[in-house]
């Protein structure tokens, strides 16, 4: 079984791209999906503990915790504490039960791979990339988004560039949606039929 890791910056088209490999019928998994599902369910209790006030009716009030950690490195330490054991281990059950179900490709999606190590854990990697203003563009339009914020977000994630000159693949989600699910179709034949080939082949 290959397993893909998929990473990108923010407003990389990550979600949209992790999609096409599911309609692909390729078995994908979501860390930010994962965390939605923490945030509703196990990790509830624990971040309410850490920081009282940000839970109702136990669900993470997302936009209360991002006040809460948002620029203070002491607290977002503690949430990633609490957190990223808790999706690491979601993350292995999914690979296990496509390993289990005989699955030849899953796509792992997993947004600060390589900042965490994470390129450690899959066979090859992908990294989709996208020109800085539509970037910002696409990121601006998020609810609750300010500059500010992203430029903090921005802050904690590795250069585009640098993500770009460690990718086995690379996707350019800056053209039309038609073009990327191209790209996507043509990786996964690739990967499926020739899995030890060359990256640098691609």
């Amino acid at each position: 079984m290959i397993i893909l890791g998929l990473t990108g910056s923010i407003g990389m088209g990550k979600s949209t791209t992790l999609q096409m490999f599911k309609d692909e019928g390729v078995p994908t998994y979501s860390a930010d999906d994962a965390v939605h599902e923490l945030y509703r369910g196990k990790a509830t209790p624990l971040i309410e503990a850490a920081f009282p006030g940000v839970t109702l009716d136990g669900i993470v009030d997302r936009t209360k915790l991002s006040a809460a950690v948002m620029g203070k490195l002491e607290a977002l330490k503690k949430l990633e504490a609490i957190i990223h054991p808790l999706v690491r281990q979601a993350e292995q059950d999914f690979v296990a039960r496509a390993k289990a179900a005989g699955a030849k490709l899953i796509v792992l999606d997993i947004p600060l791979l390589f900042e965490t190590g994470g390129k450690q854990r899959v066979d090859a990697t992908l990294v989709l990339s996208a020109p800085l203003e539509i970037q910002r563009a696409r990121v601006m339009v998020r609810p609750g988004m300010t500059a500010q914020k992203l430029d903090a977000i921005l802050a904690r994630q590795m250069p585009d560039d640098d993500k770009r000159k460690l990718a086995d693949y690379i996707i350019d989600t800056g053209e039309n949606l038609e073009s990327v699910r191209r790209h996507v179709k043509a990786l996964i034949a690739k990967l499926i039929q020739n899995p030890k080939a060359n990256p640098a082949d691609a």
